[in-house]
């Protein structure tokens, strides 16, 4: 289903949408995929709806803050690491074989699994390029022990989460960047300006009211971070961004606002249909000091100007 010219979405399995996919056909990869697989399972949302147990119980309340459950991937037992792994595994050389040399996946990831992830891209030839730590205080953790949280006031089970890390792959080039950047416009990260270098720390909160309402998905990723990583994973501006877990399509609602091809795959009917009503409205948001693309002369290959995203907080201090 075609949303605009330049972005597609499929209603379609992602390793079997990537395993008919054209060799050498995708520029980036930019994805949130099911950190635990078991979290979107048709039983743990109904869970989640109805408020009752499964992974995604954790309490509403926490330290007196109401907020919405996330997924507790302490829940996960030896058998769903193993599948986890071997997800990845299976996804990982589908990945390789789409991307051009030189490509990046930046890909969204959660702590206690990021190892598994790591090991499973590396050993399918990926470059382990490192991550962007994302700055952002409304994670879980810190609890106090379960049914002794009076015994023991002054301790905590685990820490409590305070970034989210997104992981960093690059298919490697088969020449120096320079012959990458000019034959596969690849190999690099684009700059958020010509004088700073992107940066690896990004402090950014989660999607404001506004733009959950327009997509209400539980993982919903704010359009401010979305676009400032669509933007650096496209170092000359032209090729296509791939997100084979589009979700409520955030990272394709980032690619529109800048006039850049993009692909999008989601499975869930409910989700697909979410995304299908919420990248344009999303693509149109204003974020305060984000420079809206300024159309230009139909010669031009994009036909914009792309204007580069503001720094986030942290980059601007470095």
């Amino acid at each position: 289903m075609r949303i605009t010219e330049r972005c597609e979405i499929f209603r379609a399995d992602a390793f079997e949408w990537l395993a008919l996919r054209k060799s050498e056909s995708i520029h980036a990869i930019l994805t949130d995929p099911p950190f635990g697989l078991v979290e979107y399972s048709p039983e743990q949302l109904a869970k989640r709806q109805n408020g009752k147990g499964g992974i995604w119980r954790l309490p509403p309340n926490f330290d007196g803050a109401n907020r919405a459950p996330l997924p507790r991937f302490t829940a996960l037992n030896r058998d769903d690491l193993c599948r986890l792994k071997r997800f990845h595994g299976r996804l990982a050389p589908l990945m390789y074989q789409v991307l051009v040399p030189g490509g990046h996946v930046i890909m969204a990831s959660q702590v206690l699994v990021s190892h598994l992830v790591v090991g499973s891209f590396v050993e399918s030839g990926f470059e382990f390029r490192g991550q962007i730590v994302r700055i952002v205080k409304t994670l879980r953790g810190g609890d106090r022990p379960k049914g002794a949280h009076q015994q023991y006031p002054d301790v905590s089970v685990m820490p409590r989460a305070c970034w989210e890390p997104w992981l960093i792959f690059r298919r490697p080039c088969e020449s120096p960047v320079r012959e990458c950047l000019a034959r596969w416009s690849t190999g690099a990260l684009r700059r958020p300006h010509p004088a700073i270098p992107f940066a690896d720390l990004i402090r950014v909160p989660p999607a404001p009211r506004r733009e959950r309402q327009v997509a209400p998905h539980p993982s919903l990723k704010p359009q401010e971070l979305m676009r400032n990583l669509v933007w650096a994973s496209l170092p000359c501006g032209r090729g296509v961004i791939l997100d084979p877990f589009m979700g409520a399509g955030a990272t394709l609602a980032a690619a529109s606002y800048y006039g850049f091809r993009s692909i999008g795959l989601e499975l869930h009917s409910e989700y697909f249909e979410m995304a299908r009503r919420a990248i344009p409205l999303l693509a149109q948001l204003e974020i305060e000091s984000m420079p809206r693309p300024v159309r230009v002369a139909r010669q031009s290959p994009l036909r914009i100007h792309l204007s580069p995203p503001p720094l986030p907080m942290v980059q601007q201090r470095l």
